[in-house]
């Protein structure tokens, strides 16, 4: 038996059933996200004046990630636009394109993850912070790249606080009260920015690996429905448009802001 509307729309929507389905699916994301955009705001509208992060996240990196996904998105609607040409060597191009800009989203990602987990602040016995990376961890001392501070709001604000020369320091253990990294633990900012950008960095990884698989082995319903392969293409597009539309929203909330 058939799966019916799977090429021909249907006559209550004028759509096929992938593209209605792919249409509810979105629609419960905008929801998902949403939600955590609200969060977002109020967790700051709520903050301590003077304890909520600007510039903590590194602005070059996050503008490049940037237009990595949203040349994703170009490379992954001429991928569609090749098969209604019925130019399938260029859809597998393009697509391969896709893929391999997707793969670079989430290194760039995980090279900004790598950065805040071996980023310390260190609280001091004597009252001053020590801030900065991780260089070596011993049983009995502690090695960063960074600098110390009298009051830990110097380091909420490194737009209008001056930049600090960066230095090796050695910590002994003896001298620490608290060490903590900036994972998503150390505040309310790291807490919401790793949900965001994690849960958007899942939806980047999910849909990487359908690109991959209607790239690979899928492909091969292209030789026996054609126009069928070229509507699930579609669908995916769809889903990578919304990763991408999420991203121009999390980059100036996160980056900018």
């Amino acid at each position: 038996m058939d799966i019916p509307y799977t090429v021909e729309p249907r006559a209550d929507t004028g759509l096929y059933n992938a593209k209605v389905g792919i249409w509810l699916f979105l629609a419960s994301e905008v929801m998902l996200f949403g939600a955590l955009f609200s969060s977002y705001i109020l967790l700051r509208v709520g903050a301590t004046e003077g304890f909520w992060p600007h510039g903590w996240l590194n602005v070059p990196v996050g503008t490049c990630n940037t237009l990595v996904l949203i040349t994703s998105s170009i490379t992954t609607v001429m991928a569609w636009a090749s098969l209604k040409m019925n130019q399938f060597s260029r859809f597998k191009l393009y697509h391969a394109c896709t893929l391999c800009l997707a793969l670079t989203f989430v290194g760039i990602k995980s090279y900004e993850y790598h950065d805040k987990f071996t980023h310390y602040e260190i609280a001091l016995t004597d009252g001053r912070v020590a801030d900065g990376h991780l260089v070596e961890s011993k049983p009995e001392q502690v090695v960063i790249s960074g600098h110390y501070v009298a009051d830990r709001k110097e380091l909420y604000d490194l737009h209008a606080n001056k930049p600090h020369a960066h230095e090796e320091i050695t910590i002994p253990r003896t001298q620490i009260q608290k060490m903590e990294n900036y994972g998503p633990w150390h505040n309310t900012y790291t807490a919401i920015y790793f949900t965001l950008t994690g849960l958007h960095a899942l939806h980047v990884i999910g849909g990487a690996i359908v690109i991959g698989f209607v790239w690979g082995p899928g492909s091969k319903l292209f030789q026996s429905d054609p126009e069928r392969f070229t509507n699930r293409i579609e669908i995916s597009g769809l889903f990578w448009h919304f990763v991408d539309l999420v991203w121009i929203f999390l980059f100036p909330v996160l980056y900018l802001l």
